[in-house]
């Protein structure tokens, strides 16, 4: 398992950490998604093996917010 933790802007609400958990969340290979509101961060654990960071980061624009 590798873990990343990602900048993010445009988070400000439950909401947000809901899309963001939830979307990321469903990625094969994605196994703990941790959004840090006041930070404006993303925590990852996924298998890289699996998953790759960038498209851990395109299922985050997708949703509405920026991969800083």
């Amino acid at each position: 398992m590798e873990k990343v933790t990602l900048n993010v802007q445009g988070m400000s609400c439950g909401h947000c950490v809901k899309a963001i958990e939830g979307s990321v969340g469903e990625l094969s290979g994605v196994s703990k998604v941790t959004v840090h509101l006041a930070e404006g961060q993303v925590d990852v654990e996924f298998d890289a093996n699996k998953v790759s960071v960038e498209q851990i980061k395109e299922t985050i624009d997708d949703q509405g917010y920026d991969v800083i």
